[in-house]
């Protein structure tokens, strides 16, 4: 459903490379912010088609950010979801103005009027969690660890990834909260508790997973030396310090009773995941 609506925003645009580098942008992957998006609609008594155009663009805003963190000037990767990363099957420009043309489809899907009257507030939510309040923040602090004179501490590696990668799960999990002009605390706090589970993960993964599985490059922080929750806390301690965060987040729920199972499962997958 959710990739059916960005492929339907995607229809009549030119026959250029920037829009076949957007379509395969938002391929593949497991739409997991989407995801949280309809479950957390589905919560407050929101029809699907009254919340999917919100779950399309979270995922353009996800594939945006992904695209420019693979280029040369950031983490430079070369495979994303096991394919050619954007600039590499076409270009670095192309990959620049591709990311940007997927950032303002989020916007244009947030304006869909089945968002009804609430959608304003998860525009303005957006572009603060997009932007220098939350994900750009979460980047511009990676990078500047790149050379940073020393590995950065467990609560500075925490401040980054709420940014970076939490602020992105947050927007997702509480929109459906949003939508109804209901109250998104429990909800906000199911949505910090599983983004940093999902980057504890991906840090564990980083150094136990399987590259053909993930379908991208694995131990690149360990090559550059990086601090990470693994590096910091120990194998053993990451994966007790995920579990703990779990155990967090189905507690967050408790105010949703049975209604919110599938959110309860998709907290479990956050860290079950080989990929």
């Amino acid at each position: 459903m959710v990739k059916a609506r960005l492929d339907q925003a995607l229809i009549g645009m030119d026959d250029e490379p920037v829009i076949h580098a957007m379509r395969y942008a938002v391929q593949g992957g497991k739409c997991l912010r989407g995801f949280f998006v309809l479950e957390s609609a589905a919560l407050h008594g929101i029809a699907p088609a009254n919340a999917v155009a919100a779950a399309a663009a979270i995922e353009a805003m996800h594939a945006y950010s992904l695209v420019h963190d693979d280029l040369p000037c950031m983490d430079d990767d070369d495979l994303r979801r096991g394919l050619p990363t954007v600039h590499r099957k076409w270009d670095e420009a192309v990959a620049v103005l591709a990311g940007d043309a997927l950032q303002s489809l989020a916007f244009e899907l947030l304006t869909d009027a089945a968002l009804g009257p609430h959608r304003l507030a998860l525009i303005a939510g957006m572009a603060q969690a997009a932007g220098a309040r939350g994900m750009v923040l979460g980047q511009a602090l990676d990078i500047a660890a790149e050379t940073a004179a020393s590995p950065l501490t467990l609560a500075q590696i925490t401040r980054l990834q709420a940014g970076k990668t939490g602020a992105l799960f947050e927007w997702s999990v509480t929109a459906g909260a949003v939508l109804a002009g209901a109250d998104t605390a429990p909800l906000g706090r199911y949505a910090a508790a599983i983004g940093l589970a999902f980057q504890i993960a991906d840090d564990i993964l980083d150094v136990t997973g399987d590259a053909t599985k993930a379908g991208k490059r694995l131990g690149k922080d360990a090559e550059a030396g990086k601090a990470t929750f693994v590096s910091l806390l120990g194998l053993e301690g990451a994966k007790a310090r995920a579990t703990a965060l779990i155990d967090e987040a189905t507690t967050a729920l408790a105010p949703y009773g049975a209604r919110a199972e599938n959110l309860t499962a998709a907290a479990r997958f956050v860290i079950a995941r080989d990929s």
